[in-house]
């Protein structure tokens, strides 16, 4: 391990929590910039980064002497400022960092409760940095721990019980606020992870197949149509497929509206859900008579007898995380003591013993310690215990 403690491990960031979509846009952070922000972070001499950024959330993590610079390194490579993130910002030091993560990936920190999309995230955003040398023994431990805390609280507990995601949220808001049936029309725009699930999720749940998919990547569309037996159309055909649509579902990762208010003039679409972060479906759309927008934000925030039930699944699943964050704390007690126990080995084999098996019996005493270590953390005087025992036993 490195000369880091774990009192300089520090993750800093927004949520849902106490931003909404447009502030948390400013501080998404895009491969490109993960990249040269891993790079920057390492010639400032920082450790161990690794940034998690999501629709909900931007977290960074890692060594620091102080938060501020981890807060500094995140804001020179997104849009935003430092006085705007402070202002709504979360900092976690040291083991209160360590139980935030693996409350994030246990899905007790998401917006939906119990969420495990989280995970996929991280293993997305983990691999990236561990390519660039930018995890290090700490980290890597760290969100071992938490995919596998995950997996324990979805094993042994109902908070995911039930299907309740954006995706599902969205197709739940239609099936309310429109009559569903074949005849219903809805156009897609927008192929990547949540397009897709939302998408199967209409396919599945509103009983109508009249879907049209589109996408920048024109063959992306034709070949989802092609595996969902539905159609698709390039984009330049947007205005023609909403002529006669009820409702749009954007699902874009652009840095403009993707939607327009012009796009929708003259059309039958009466409703409109942006799962876009950043939005884009331009504002102006909710202003027009006879349509509805809605945001992911608005999405999220609509709950059921669903999240009510998994509710009574929260002190199962933070019983979880405790045991699998003492777990973390045992390992990093006994990797910061390997220098103790480095040193009371090479003591002991420096002293003659008349014992039998003198190498069985170094061992037996090093577990020993090794166990007093993991129990109490103690610091010299399990070295005199140690040698005291080697030397007694048998006499």
């Amino acid at each position: 391990m490195s000369d880091h403690t774990v009192d300089q491990f520090f993750i800093v960031g927004i949520s849902y929590k106490k931003t909404d979509a447009e502030i948390r846009s400013l501080f998404a952070i895009k491969e490109d910039q993960y990249g040269q922000l891993i790079s920057s972070g390492r010639a400032l001499g920082l450790g161990e980064l690794f940034v998690l950024s999501t629709c909900n959330r931007t977290e960074i993590c890692g060594f620091a002497s102080d938060a501020s610079q981890l807060i500094s390194l995140l804001c020179a490579f997104t849009r935003g400022d430092e006085g705007t993130f402070g202002e709504s910002a979360f900092i976690y030091q040291g083991w209160e960092a360590v139980q935030h993560l693996c409350e994030v990936s246990a899905g007790l920190d998401s917006q939906i409760l119990g969420d495990y999309e989280i995970n996929g995230q991280i293993k997305v955003a983990a691999r990236f940095a561990k390519e660039r040398d930018a995890l290090g023994p700490f980290t890597e431990r760290l969100i071992n721990t938490t995919l596998q805390l995950s997996k324990s609280i979805k094993n042994n507990t109902e908070l995911s019980s039930g299907t309740v995601s954006v995706a599902f949220a969205a197709i739940q808001y239609l099936k309310t606020h429109l009559q569903s049936g074949p005849s219903l029309k809805i156009a897609l725009v927008g192929l990547g992870k949540i397009g897709r699930s939302t998408c199967k999720n209409v396919l599945a749940h509103l009983g109508t197949r009249n879907i049209v998919v589109l996408n920048r990547t024109e063959e992306v569309a034709r070949e989802f149509a092609k595996e969902q037996g539905i159609r698709y159309a390039a984009m330049d055909q947007l205005h023609t497929e909403l002529a006669d649509a009820d409702a749009v579902i954007v699902a874009t990762n652009s840095d403009a509206p993707t939607l327009r208010k012009t796009d929708l003039e003259h059309t039958s679409v009466r409703m409109v859900l942006d799962l876009s972060i950043p939005f884009n479906a331009e504002p102006a759309i909710g202003n027009m008579p006879g349509v509805t927008l809605i945001n992911v934000d608005q999405l999220s925030r609509d709950t059921d007898a669903t999240i009510n039930r998994r509710k009574l699944e929260i002190p199962k699943a933070l019983d979880i995380v405790s045991e699998f964050v003492k777990e973390f704390k045992d390992w990093y007690l006994m990797r910061q003591q390997m220098g103790v126990l480095k040193e009371v080995r090479h003591t002991l084999s420096r002293i003659p013993s008349d014992h039998l098996n003198a190498e069985e019996h170094m061992q037996k005493v090093m577990n020993n310690l090794a166990a007093k270590i993991r129990r109490n953390n103690p610091k010299g005087c399990c070295y005199l215990e140690a040698l005291n025992d080697y030397l007694t036993a048998g006499s």
